[in-house]
């Protein structure tokens, strides 16, 4: 049953929901993921004859509906018994695999540049989150070893002169002090103490202080921060955050790019001072607008169940002429082409065989002959005789969370060739109750 949101200034529902909207005299529009029209919809604005409401997609997060006066926060639900998907169980577990880690650049989007909605404590999401991808990709980065670079240093030696001498703070720091026999010299060095470094030790150091006080989080990913903190030793963790614009990009170090891009999202959450997160632990908090696409998420959460089975057999969004399906099982005996569904209606009707835009969009991908090459029909005669496998693999709570021995074993799509589908559950929160 709806909700209904009013004159406030935060209304909470859950996502793939349809709400009331009463808020008079003020202009409401769709709010887009990325801000851009292209993009599917975080919320859609319907109008009625003489009503407003608004309908959820599978986004979750909080924004505003009325800048600095209505804002809306969607919760992250499942529709069977309104139990709360537990995102970052999923998050993790896909990101166990290293290389999905990189397709995960359009799974959330935060609006920093937009006034900050206070929220309750419980309801960040955005935090967690920001903190899981960043340890998942130092690890990486740490596994293939920290960079070395050439980085500045200003110091006060004693009987030597280095590099360029800094004229006025050695007036300052010797001259007026009597120390005739020290230079304050500005040079550079070769080692692992660059702004780089420094800067990851530095967030590092906020995610350390902010898991400590949440040991529901710290638990899963103490084993990160245990990896990833004796490679820091011999760095600092002084930083200027300005000093990395004139960092220059090394393409055989490129988690270093994503790396950096999440820190400085981390310490501007916590507004740069590692203090704050000792304020974080308040009821109330303050948050930038942001969204996280949960289709995408469950879609790298299955990618990450399938390569547990398949390993290297499996490719993530192969480009074909028609389009890019999600992924492609190679394998001499029994290609498949195969898609997952982020959508409740498949558990809501049991019924339900199939949705009809499903098939067809898959039906595309199985007469692509890119995507047939990619599988071993090469030749026009093999792709014309060919019919390939094609799974649906969808959310439903009442089934297990592993994927099953054969994906073409369970239940086929009656009416379709060689259609079949496959129900997953996702993790869910503990000690839910149904609202």
């Amino acid at each position: 049953m709806s909700k209904l949101i009013r004159s406030n200034h935060l209304g909470t529902v859950s996502e793939h929901k349809q709400i009331d909207f009463a808020y008079k005299e003020v202009e409401v529009s769709d709010i887009f993921f990325q801000d851009n029209e292209k993009n599917e919809r975080c919320v859609q604005v319907v109008y009625g004859r003489e009503s407003l409401s608004l309908k959820m997609s599978y986004f979750i997060g909080a924004d505003w509906l009325v800048k600095n006066q209505q804002a809306i926060y969607v919760a992250p639900k499942i529709n069977k018994g309104l139990q709360e998907i537990d995102y970052l169980g999923m998050l993790q577990s896909c990101l166990t695999h290293g290389d999905i880690a990189k397709n995960t650049k359009d799974l959330y989007h935060i609006k920093l540049n937009e006034p900050f909605i206070e929220i309750d404590q419980q309801m960040d999401l955005l935090t967690p989150l920001l903190i899981m991808q960043f340890l998942q990709t130092l690890k990486i980065l740490v596994k293939k070893g920290l960079k070395q670079s050439y980085y500045k240093v200003e110091r006060n030696l004693n009987s030597r002169v280095k590099g360029k001498v800094l004229i006025a703070q050695n007036i300052k720091k010797n001259i007026v002090r009597n120390r005739v026999t020290n230079t304050f010299c500005s040079y550079e060095e070769f080692g692992f103490d660059s702004i780089e470094n420094r800067v990851l030790k530095h967030t590092l150091s906020f995610v350390r202080r902010y898991l400590s006080q949440y040991p529901e989080y710290l638990g899963s990913m103490k084993c990160l921060i245990d990896y990833c903190t004796p490679a820091f030793e011999r760095v600092s963790d002084e930083v200027n955050l300005h000093e990395l614009k004139a960092v220059k990009r090394n393409s055989f170090y490129k988690e270093y790019q994503e790396a950096l891009k999440l820190s400085k999202i981390i310490l501007k959450r916590f507004g740069y001072h590692i203090s704050e997160i000792d304020n974080s632990s308040v009821e109330q908090i303050s948050v930038p607008p942001f969204w996280i696409d949960m289709s995408k998420l469950f879609e790298l959460y299955v990618l990450g169940l399938l390569k547990d089975k398949y390993g290297d057999k499996i490719l993530f969004q192969a480009k074909g002429s028609y389009g890019n399906p999600d992924y492609l099982l190679i394998d001499d005996m029994q290609p498949l082409i195969i898609d997952a569904k982020y959508r409740p209606t498949y558990q809501q009707d049991k019924n339900l065989s199939y949705i009809i835009e499903d098939i067809r969009q898959i039906s595309g991908y199985a007469r692509d002959v890119g995507i047939l090459d990619k599988l071993g029909y090469h030749t026009v005669e093999e792709q014309s005789s060919s019919v390939v496998s094609c799974v649906v693999i969808y959310t439903d709570q009442d089934e297990g969370d592993k994927l099953p021995n054969s994906l073409t074993a369970g239940k086929s799509i009656e009416g379709f060739t060689k259609f079949y589908k496959v129900p997953i559950s996702v993790p869910v929160l503990k000690n839910q109750t149904a609202e």
